[in-house]
């Protein structure tokens, strides 16, 4: 096998395991990987604002508003209302919500993140090189993403006109 051969199924492999986790977190939860990651930030941080969550998962605050509202009608969240703007509504974990986290299967990037720390420093620095030079050899060295694994396109960040995909 050709080693161009061997780095594209190596991204197959990746690409593929992305989506195998994102689906087994859907089918467990209902919930999509931004969903979860939203419930996770709430979990962790207590109640916040829209755009101090968008700022912490790095979504877009569109996409954060969405995600907050499909997240309250599963009754896993609550808001605070504002009179004024809803954007602005702080949202907090309800204990339903909190059950749904204990019980979900683990992130795809929480076991990479825990096996990628191991690593020697100047191994870690390797692969963030080479990884970074194979996103500008697929022409995606612009494109804008979050840290955070799915096997979809929700977490797309917006684009220039400031739409965020519809089904975050």
């Amino acid at each position: 096998m050709k080693d161009h051969d061997e780095i594209l199924i190596a991204l197959r492999r990746i690409i593929r395991a992305v989506h195998l986790r994102s689906k087994k977190l859907e089918k467990e939860t209902g919930l999509t990987a931004p969903q979860f990651i939203v419930l996770q930030a709430l979990s962790r941080h207590g109640a916040m604002k829209p755009s101090a969550l968008s700022r912490e998962i790095s979504l877009g605050q569109p996409t954060v508003t969405a995600i907050l509202d499909r997240l309250k009608r599963a009754g896993l969240i609550e808001r605070t209302a504002s009179t004024s703007d809803r954007r602005s509504s702080p949202a907090q974990i309800t204990p339903a919500g909190l059950a749904v986290i204990e019980t979900s299967p683990e992130l795809l990037q929480v076991g990479f993140l825990k096996a990628f720390r191991k690593l020697p420093d100047w191994e870690q620095h390797m692969l963030i090189g080479a990884l970074q030079r194979v996103a500008e050899l697929m022409d995606a060295g612009d494109v804008d993403a979050s840290p955070i694994l799915t096997g979809g396109s929700e977490m797309v960040k917006p684009a220039s006109d400031g739409k965020d995909p519809p089904n975050a």
